[in-house]
Order: structure tokens, then sequence, then C-alpha cells
């Protein structure tokens, strides 16, 4: 094993078969299947691809890039093709964020355990790497190494640095590189081999405006005592009383040498790592673990939804895959939707209806749910059933949901009582609920548990009024008429799997009041809710701290488009349902949310959106508010990805944009200059200034352009984060991909400070 991994990981048998090579098919279809020879590349990070042994090769993925592997029997598209090829000699190589499954047959089943196991033992290791090791020796500075040397031979020439440089986005005078590069090169070869490069990457990347800074606060200017660090923490970052003890900890953590760990002394290296590490993220690590009240009722949470879990692409001809709900999952979603439809030979099927969407079936869908449910968080999963199926396939549908989920299935109330009040995140962990309509009210339901029940078609003629009417943007003016002349009943043992949502239709806030109860739900189009939150904005946070809420996007959005979440987010409501195949600012939005309290899907609302005489209004905020002002310095960026990696030629020339989403007062942007030519290192050192409303409210994004004087702006990383969870002082913000995958090591420093402002703000 070479250079990268030398000595960190033991010889392993599967590593070295890996990196001899190996020909499997790559399927994509039933009709799409490929030989290609597959390799683990020398550096240990990297699979390369050819269509035969000795054959032009290419970069297939990163290591980095892979988030699991998984067995033949767990992928879709290779149990349909159990017949060819025996599931045992299949695997599933599983990315991060959107990219597509790689799906791969061995020609054994020895064959298929080497890369499964070889696979995941690399994946296990990158992942257990800590930031130092990352620093020290990431897997990209082999790439950009593999990247560089043309032919090959383990060793760079200066012309082979120069095209590098314009891989690396650097536009370098050449006596300066010239420089570096004799610098580097201590066997005086006139080559640059692993280490040297590695001395070379490290001239290349100091960083002056970190050094003007320790110098500022280092009496002698090599490295800062206790005490200098602690006014460092103090002055700069803010840290209050715990400066002291919080100093001693980053100096055992980030110092690199033990000398200086003894004499509690920081050296530029350590205090640079200090800055680069998640304690010296702008994201404040104590909102990383479960840190928020868990055990307020449902509805004082904002929880992560997605809305047509189960497309992988657009609401008209996209595939249906059950990797949409393994994906939402694992991301952390907490509502998952489930469009149900009569299906053949009675199996209930989930897809878009009356669309060209493909199928899957319902028991599939299931399955996976129970599977994938708690691999991320441990609070409680809601399915939101759309139900359209006859009742013959509503009690298969009952039948799959109670076998298949088991004990993770809620079916009665938690204490088999009648409630006061929606049960608790905590109460319900490793938990799954069904919302969905109901004949009964759960206060009937628990009565009549002992009594003899009438005939299950008697029960299910009782249904109450608009018991199953469906969100208007799943059907067809076609199925609407159809729905209006023939409504299918209710399946009782269906009704009954519904306990703390039972879904009803909203006609009116007074209404709602009057009629309905804490456990039932109402679900609300975009428009809708706008509409709602323009005319009755207090009345419906009002409504939102009683009763849930989902917000689902407008039947129109046929290319599986978003809405912008923040505005329902303001007026409380809770399920603010996405689709979460699709990147873009909106989901950014929602991971910004919900990247903090362990990424668990649940989010404690604000004090004045939980209040039951609350006289907050989403577009009118006033008092007691305490607006705040916000300075961010934009500093400078570090290696920032070229936006088109095929033109050696193109060096970016970047902006930073700072966006603040909150109130619509709130609501605004600003940005840098842009900088030419230099996507390596470039400067700003510019003062940005915000003044907020409601900060509770707010999230921040910054975006990375790529200047174009002759078009739009091009996207090259982003951050998104809630206000709250912002650190003051000298921060990295670590960029992430459209797909919210990180960049590393992209990122840009900046120093936020904020100010209180004036109290009592009316807009």
């Amino acid at each position: 094993m070479a250079s990268l991994l030398q000595g960190r990981l033991p010889v392993n048998q599967d590593l070295l078969l890996m990196q001899k090579g190996t020909l499997m098919r790559k399927v994509r279809s039933k009709s799409w299947k490929k030989l290609r020879y597959f390799r683990l590349q020398d550096d240990g990070m990297t699979v390369w691809h050819a269509r035969q042994a000795g054959g032009r090769a290419k970069p297939s993925f990163s290591i980095s890039d892979v988030d699991t592997v998984r067995e033949g029997h767990e992928s879709e598209l290779l149990r349909n093709l159990a017949e060819e090829f025996p599931l045992e000699q299949g695997f599933t190589i599983v990315f991060h964020g959107r990219r597509s499954n790689l799906d791969l047959v061995a020609n054994s089943v020895e064959e298929a355990q080497i890369w499964m196991q070889g696979l995941q033992l690399l994946v296990d290791f990158v992942t257990s790497m800590d930031q130092q090791e990352r620093l020290d020796q990431p897997g990209w500075l082999s790439d950009w190494f593999q990247h560089g040397d043309k032919n090959q031979d383990g060793r760079m020439s200066f012309g082979e640095v120069q095209r590098l440089l314009h891989l690396m986005n650097v536009e370098m005078d050449q006596d300066h590189a010239f420089q570096l590069f004799q610098r580097a090169d201590a066997s005086q070869s006139g080559t640059l081999e692993g280490e040297e490069f590695v001395e070379f990457y490290k001239s290349l990347t100091q960083r002056p405006e970190v050094q003007e800074l320790f110098e500022k606060f280092s009496s002698d200017g090599q490295k800062l005592t206790l005490l200098e660090f602690v006014d460092f923490l103090q002055e700069e970052q803010k840290e209050g009383e715990r400066a002291s003890d919080l100093a001693l900890e980053l100096i055992d953590c980030y110092e690199p040498s033990d000398s200086g760990k003894l004499r509690h002394v920081l050296s530029m290296d350590g205090f640079l790592s200090y800055l680069y590490s998640k304690d010296g993220d702008i994201f404040n690590p104590t909102c990383l673990p479960i840190y928020q009240d868990m055990t307020q009722p449902l509805n004082q949470y904002y929880i992560s939804s997605s809305h047509n879990t189960y497309l992988v692409g657009d609401q008209l001809c996209g595939q249906s895959s059950v990797e949409g709900y393994i994906r939402a999952l694992k991301r952390g979603c907490r509502c998952v939707e489930v469009d149900i439809w009569d299906g053949p030979s009675g199996e209930p099927i989930v897809y878009h209806g009356h669309t060209l969407t493909s199928r899957i079936p319902f028991k599939d869908v299931v399955a996976a749910i129970g599977q994938y449910a708690f691999r991320t968080s441990d609070y409680p999963v809601i399915l939101s059933l759309e139900n359209h199926c006859s009742w013959e396939q509503q009690e298969i549908i009952a039948r799959h949901l109670t076998e298949i989920l088991g004990n993770q299935l809620l079916s009665t109330t938690l204490d088999g009582h009648l409630p006061t009040q929606l049960p608790s995140p905590e109460e319900l962990r490793r938990k799954i609920l069904v919302k969905g309509k109901k004949l009964k009210t759960l206060e009937e339901d628990l009565e009549e548990e002992e009594e003899e029940p009438e005939s299950e078609l008697e029960e299910a003629e009782l249904q109450l009024e608009a018991q199953m009417e469906s969100e208007p943007q799943e059907l067809s003016p076609r199925s609407k008429d159809k729905k209006k002349k023939s409504r299918p009943i209710l399946c009782p043992s269906l009704s009954a799997l519904v306990v703390y949502l039972k879904a009803v239709t909203f006609y009116s806030f007074t209404h709602s009041r009057e009629h309905y109860r804490f456990y039932e739900t109402s679900s609300f189009s975009e428009a809708k809710a706008k509409s709602l939150i323009k005319e009755a904005g207090n009345e419906f946070v009002l409504h939102n701290t009683w009763q849930l809420s989902r917000v689902y996007p407008s039947g129109l959005r046929t290319d599986s488009s978003n809405y912008n979440p923040q505005e329902f987010w303001n007026a409380g409501c809770q399920m603010v349902a996405l689709n979460m195949q699709t990147a873009g600012l909106e989901m950014d939005l929602c991971d910004g949310l919900f990247r903090q309290n362990a990424g668990s899907g649940y989010v404690l609302k604000p004090d004045f959106l939980r209040d039951a005489q609350s006289s907050f209004h989403p577009e009118r905020p006033i008092s007691p508010f305490k607006a705040q002002t916000l300075l961010i310095q934009v500093i400078s960026g570090q290696q920032l990805p070229k936006v088109d990696k095929t033109k050696e030629e193109s060096i970016v020339d970047p902006l930073v944009r700072v966006e603040i989403f909150g109130v619509r007062q709130d609501t605004t942007r600003q940005e840098t200059s842009y900088v030419e030519n230099n996507g390596f290192n470039p400067y700003w050192g510019q003062t940005l200034c915000f003044r907020v409303l409601v900060p509770e409210l707010a999230l921040l994004r910054f975006v990375v352009k790529d200047y174009d004087w002759k078009s739009r702006n091009d996207f090259i990383g982003q951050y998104t984060l809630p206000w709250n969870c912002m650190q003051q002082g000298y921060r990295h913000i670590h960029l992430l991909s459209k797909d919210g995958i990180s960049l590393h090591p992209a990122s840009i420093f900046v120093h936020i400070c904020t100010q209180e402002g004036l109290e009592g703000v009316e807009s």
C-alpha cells in the first residue's frame, strides 16, 4: 500500500487483491450491463475503471465519496436481476449526497466479498480519521499528485507542477512557483516525489492573515503562552469565563509538540489547527449533540419532512425507489410520504398517481423504513399515508405495517389511556407513527376497545365528513370527478393504526378550535399556507401551538422544485415538506436548520411560537424582540474548487455572498467584490453589516460564487446555519457542495461580531 496508507492500516489481503484489479459487471438497468475492470489505486483512496484489463483507465470514485457498501439483496435493481445473477455476487456502492448508486456484479461470491469488505474497511478508515489526520495526510492531496503526475512515474517535473497549479485553481507568478519548487526539492533531482510534494504544498498554503493574527497576541511571535491564548479567546472569540479552562483543553488537543503541551503554549501550527478545527468552526460545537429539551409535545418542534419521498426525479416520469426513503431517513428526515395505490396481484404499490413514474411494492417501502428509520436519529418517524386503495388492499397495507414494523409501530396510546396532549419525541423514541385518515375519534377507539365491535362494513360506513379527502395536488381533475361519484371506504384495521396523527380537513381556524382535537392534523398547500400567513398570521401561529400542521409543495411543481420553507417555519408550521431529491437554496435552508441538535430531525421552536397566548405575527414582528447587529468581516478563502474541472486553464474569480433568511424584514443579502484569478487563497478583507429584528428565526447562508461579467455567477460552495448556533470571533466556514457534501479542504475565513440593537422595534 503506497504513501498515504503506509503504516496506517495493517496489511490486508482484500486491499492487495483490489489493487491488482477485478473484472465485474456494472449494472444500470435490466438492459444495461457492461463488463468493466475495476482497480484500487496505490494511494488506497481512489478506484479507477477501464473497459478491460490494461485498457485506458479513468477515475470512477474516491473512497471519501462513499457512504456505505450494501449486499446485493439490498438493491432493488439487483433483486430484479436475481434470475440472471446470484444476489451473493452483487453489491452496491452508495455515495454521499444525490449521486446515483453503483451496482456491481462480481464473477464469484469470493470476489464480491473481497470488494465489499475492502471498500468498507477503507470507508471506515476515512470516517474515523480525526480532523488533524485529514489535515496531515488527506486523500485529496494524493489525488492532486495523481492528477499532476501525467506520466505516472511517481515524481513531478516543474512543468507538471505548473499544470497542477492550474488544476488547483492557482494563478501564480512563474518565478515564485519555481522558487517554491526548488525549496521543496530536497533531493535536488529536478522533480518532486511524495514527501517533497507535501513540503511544496505546505509552502503553498501559508496563511499570512493567520500569522498576523497570531503575532498580534504573541509577545515573541513564536508561541502563545497560556495567558496570551486566554486573552485571544476572551477578546476575539467571546468565550467569556470558560476561556481559561478551554485554553488548556485546546492546547492539549491541537498543539503538535509534546513539549509545547507540557509548557502550556501554542505554536503557530497549533493555532492554525485550532482555527481550522470544529472548535474554530463558525458552528458552535455545543449545538452539535442533543442540546434541546426533547420532552415537550410533538407540536412544539420543527420536524424534518419530505414530500414525495419515493421519487428520485421529477413528478411526471421520474423513478420511484426505496432509495428515496433510505436517503431521506439517513439525512435525519422524520416525516416521509407514502402515496399508495392498488397494485397487481393484490399487492399495494407506491408511486405518483396518474403519472408515468415507476412503481414500487408498498411492502418494500415499509421494509426499508423499518431498516433505516433509526440509523441517524432515535426520535420518532412519521409515515404520512396518502391512501388511494380499495378496502382489500388497505387490509394488506395494515398487515404489512403491523408484521414488518413489529414493535417499532405505535398502534395505541403509550399508556393505553386517553392523553391530554401529544407525546414528546423523548417518549416516542424509536417509534414509527402513522398519519392518515381515521374512522373515529381517539376517545371512541379507547372506549370501545373492550366492547363487541360492529361488523367492519357497518363500522366503516360511519366515517366522519371529509374523512377520505386527499391533498388537492395529488388528484387529477378526472380522478376528482371519479372520487365524487364513488368514495372508497376506509378499512378499520388501517384506521386503527392511526393514533396521535389523525388527518382532518382544514376549514378555518375557528372551525379547528371548535371541532378538532390536539391529535388531529391538517395539511396545507403552499399557496393556502401563504394566504393564511398573510391574512391571519397570528392565528396560524396560535393554531400551531396546539396542533400539528403539514405544508406541501404545489402540484404544479412537476420538476420537483421546492418553495422557501422559511416563511412557514416563521408561522410555527412543524412539518414543512420538501422534495429532498432536489438540491438548491431551499434544501440548504432545511439542512441548515436541522444541522443542530445532533441532526435528529427535531428542533425546538422559539418560545414565542410555543406560547398559547403569543401575539407574534410573522409578517409584523413587534417587541419584545431584541434586534441585533451582525458584522461579518470576510477575510480569505482556501482552496476553492474549480467550477469547470475539464478546463485546466480556467481559474475562478471568487466572491462571497452572505444571505440572511428569517422574517420578511430580516431577509436580505450582501456580497464582497470578486478576486480575480485566485481560487486557491483569495483575500477579500471586507466587512458586511446586517441588522436583524428576530434573530431566533434567522438562518445565515454563506455562498461562494465565481464572478462572470457575461452571465450569471456560477455556484462554488455554500454553508448554512441557524443564527443561534453561530460562534463569534475568527472562524472558518467549511464549504459544502450543492448536494450538501463536504468540499474539504475548501473554506472561507471570517470574523464574526454581534451587538445588541434597539429593543421593541416595530416594522
